[in-house]
């Protein structure tokens, strides 16, 4: 079967089709918790690769890719081959956790790519459609497993929406409406060496997290009570882009093991290549007790997974349910996404690109002093941007600036680019592209990314009393 990857001329735009037409109805009808939609005030009608058109033609390089859904992009031939391929075939889409030859090679390619260490004792389960339901039942099931209820989870986390993910997710403001969320997680300082929570920053700061999460544990008089499992996030995304040292993810591997306590590793945004190994715990080499998947493996659908130790199986049939856990479509399109990306080694594209577009955005920083910091891993950036009048901390931060970065994330879109924030206040540029951009694509994205953060820092600038006056003052 041949699939054109061209994209075809949009049709004409009628009355009721104009993107301001049903923009105006999104904002009539959907709900006021809508969250992209404010961000990016367009409406794609084709998409590939890269690229998104809207609905007046206007094309669109898409570095947030389905918050890191779409490991090969838009529409990409492998997956819309798959996908027609299923259709056609007259394969049942929903049948519940029956048994289909898709479910069964979804599972093959999956297993494959694990580490071999964890696939050779593991189980899988398939959850509901989102992350954050595979984050319910991996809590669930080490919870069960263990016969304990508290959970240890870090400050900058994000594991979903639902009420056992968002009670060991980090952020405070969706949480305080909800009475009694989270009474039974215990916070641990994640290691973010530009703003540590102690205030030493580098290798100093990652040890004295370790020694601490430790030392609580092993305090009678620490208040935790022995807990049902550690969740973490190798590279934490919704919170800023901040990866984990390897050290300091080895010495959780080791600090969980010591105690008996499950560690759960979340791969749902750093997982099929997107850090540069196929998954991020590859990186450390640590073999957690359950991996929670989601996002890119089922190649642009909905799907997500929960693969654990079999030590762990001790839930009774029915113990944990749902609907959608079925998904053909969503099984072959993932099936042929992580046997493309294997096959063409697209994690190793991903950590050479990222560190090439990494540099160019240090060399930038070196540049201006509204760029606070650059990090990340493979194809999983952030720029932090921040104040550069604003009085440094301990460690040489400067304040951060949500306001430049919600400018500067509009004046992307003005030239054509798509970003999404993230970070503690949202002052953190996120990239992530498909794991098949082009060195061409790249450089544009380093373009348009680099002049709206000119012109957004000199409109500032000129904007402030006293302008004219250069800061040279650089973090340390």
């Amino acid at each position: 079967m041949t699939v054109s990857t061209t994209s075809p001329t949009p049709p004409a735009a009628t009355a009721g089709t104009t993107a301001d037409a049903i923009l105006r109805r999104q904002r009539a009808r959907e709900s006021s918790a809508r969250t992209y939609a404010r961000s990016f005030p367009i409406v794609p009608v084709r998409a590939y690769g890269m690229t998104v058109e809207g609905t007046d033609g206007r094309r669109y390089l898409d570095c947030l890719a389905g918050a890191g859904t779409l490991a090969l992009g838009h529409n990409h031939p492998v997956v819309t081959e798959a996908v027609r391929r299923t259709v056609d075939s007259g394969a049942p889409l929903h049948v519940l956790d029956l048994a289909t030859p898709q479910k069964d090679e979804f599972t093959e390619a999956l297993f494959a790519t694990l580490p071999p260490a964890f696939a050779d004792r593991a189980r899988i389960h398939f959850c509901g459609p989102a992350g954050t339901d595979a984050v319910e039942a991996a809590l669930k099931l080490m919870q069960t497993a263990t016969g304990r209820q508290g959970l240890l989870a870090f400050t900058g986390a994000y594991h979903g929406m639902t009420a056992g993910a968002l009670a060991v997710s980090g952020g405070v403001a969706v949480k305080r409406p909800v009475p009694g969320l989270a009474a039974d997680v215990t916070r641990l300082p994640y290691p973010y060496s530009y703003r540590c929570p102690f205030g030493v920053g580098g290798e100093r700061g990652a040890e004295l997290s370790a020694a601490y999460a430790e030392r609580l544990l092993d305090d009678p008089n620490g208040g935790v009570v022995s807990p049902a499992a550690m969740v973490l996030e190798a590279v934490q995304g919704e919170g800023g882009v901040v990866p984990a040292p390897d050290g300091w993810l080895r010495a959780m591997r080791r600090i969980t093991a010591e105690r008996g306590i499950p560690l759960i590793v979340d791969e749902v945004q750093t997982g099929v290549g997107r850090t540069g190994a196929f998954w991020a715990v590859e990186h450390s080499g640590i073999v957690p007790d359950a991996m929670v998947l989601s996002k890119a493996i089922g190649g642009s659908l909905p799907l997500a997974v929960v693969v654990y130790r079999e030590d762990y199986d001790d839930w009774s049939p029915g113990a944990h349910a749902g609907t959608f856990r079925g998904n053909t479509l969503a099984m072959a399109a993932g099936a042929a996404t992580l046997r493309y990306v294997a096959r063409e080694g697209l994690a190793g594209r991903a950590a050479e690109v990222g560190a090439r577009m990494t540099a160019r955005l240090d060399a930038l920083r070196a540049e201006s002093s509204a760029i606070g910091d650059v990090r990340g891993r493979g194809l999983m950036i952030g720029v932090e941007l921040v104040d550069p009048e604003g009085v440094p901390d301990a460690c040489g931060a400067r304040p951060p600036a949500p306001d430049t970065a919600d400018r500067v994330r509009a004046a992307c879109l003005e030239r054509g680019l798509i970003v999404e924030l993230g970070g503690r206040h949202d002052a953190t540029v996120r990239l992530l592209p498909p794991l098949v951009i082009t060195d061409a694509e790249a450089e544009a994205v380093l373009d348009r990314l680099a002049d709206a953060i000119s012109v957004v820092t000199a409109r500032r600038g000129a904007s402030r009393p006293g302008a004219g006056r250069r800061n040279t003052g650089r973090p340390a």
